[in-house]
């Protein structure tokens, strides 16, 4: 397979890049390098795959990776649709993983553009290329977001999910819309995967994670919503791409060729037990600052993952304790 994984500067891209390569593929990376958050950690991430910051240019051409033979890059944002059609010309590639979109709940409050621009404009400008370059399968990244607050949990595919609380969740539903439309209408294999609270080494600094890291080691406090009283859906991030890999094999079975899938650990833990878990991972107790809900979030996250065990044979397994020991390893050691 010749897949092109969009956002591999990104936390799941630069883990999904690796195993692919791993897996005898030959893969293409690109990522627009956003300042949405620290730009240096997307270039760390890089150069964990022979990218070197130094040698990226702007003029959107592939780089030749100098650790792995079958990997090149380019920073290339999805919103530019002549580049990106070039390159769909120019590799003919088989699978597409598209995980470039402009992240976070909060900010998509005050910057909606960005998040219209990216996974609106972006989407639809991957989907045309896949449409006129014969893609064998498009994967893309869903969210867990696009449940909103409904009440019935765990979260399953057959739930209706027609009330996002959020533009960043309200993105990611169109995106699912979008891409059942180019199913029906041009027999295009598309999978969407729900990602359900994505953590481990290389994460986002915007996520609760590096957030609690961060602060306990500082000694500064923590932000705690709705006074504690929330759960998530933790997954580590080896699950995930174990999800992604087990997918990007096999194509939809239903006709429209369209299938969604939740990926979680499907084991919901309590805000407060996973504060506990990183304190004794750091060997710290946190300063809590207890805060009401915030806009756009939700109580509960619950993967219901029974459709991708029975489809793909897909049963995540890492435990939590181990796997914000292995993140805490990495955090000490980066920062």
């Amino acid at each position: 397979m010749k897949i092109l994984v969009t956002g591999a500067a990104g936390f799941i891209g630069y883990h999904l890049v690796k195993s692919l390569l791993k897996n005898g593929n030959e893969v293409i990376g690109i990522d627009n390098i956003n300042d949405y958050y620290d730009v240096n950690l997307k270039y760390s991430r890089l150069m964990k795959t022979g990218i070197d910051s130094k040698l990226i240019t702007e003029n959107k051409e592939l780089m030749q990776s100098s650790i792995y033979h079958k990997y090149s890059f380019a920073k290339i944002d999805i919103t530019d649709l002549i580049r990106l059609e070039e390159l769909f010309n120019q590799e003919k590639f088989t699978h597409v993983v598209n995980l470039a979109a402009q992240a976070g709940v909060r900010y998509s409050l005050e910057n909606p553009h960005a998040y219209i621009q990216s996974n609106i404009v972006g989407f639809v400008n991957i989907l045309e290329c896949c449409r006129h370059n014969k893609i064998v399968h498009l994967l893309y990244a869903s969210s867990s977001s696009v449940y909103g607050t409904n009440s019935k949990i765990p979260f399953s595919e057959d739930d209706r999910v027609d009330h996002p609380v959020s533009l960043y969740a309200a993105t990611k539903k169109s995106n699912e819309l979008m891409a059942f439309s180019y199913s029906h209408l041009y027999n295009l294999p598309t999978t969407g995967l729900r990602f359900f609270t994505v953590y481990g080494p290389w994460g986002r600094p915007d996520m609760a994670p590096m957030l609690f890291a961060n602060a306990i080691t500082k000694g500064e406090s923590i932000k705690v919503f709705n006074n504690g009283d929330m759960q998530r859906d933790f997954t580590y991030i080896d699950d995930v791409v174990e999800g992604i890999v087990r997918c990007i094999a096999i194509l939809p079975r239903t006709e429209p060729k369209a299938d969604i899938f939740n990926v979680g650990n499907s084991k919901p833990v309590k805000l407060m037990d996973f504060i506990s878990i990183m304190e004794d991972c750091i060997g710290k107790k946190a300063l809590k600052q207890f805060l009401p809900m915030q806009d756009g979030d939700v109580k509960v996250t619950y993967a219901d993952t029974s459709l991708i065990q029975k489809a793909k044979g897909y049963s995540p397994d890492s435990d939590l304790k181990m796997g914000t020991q292995l993140f805490i390893k990495w955090f000490n050691e980066y920062y």
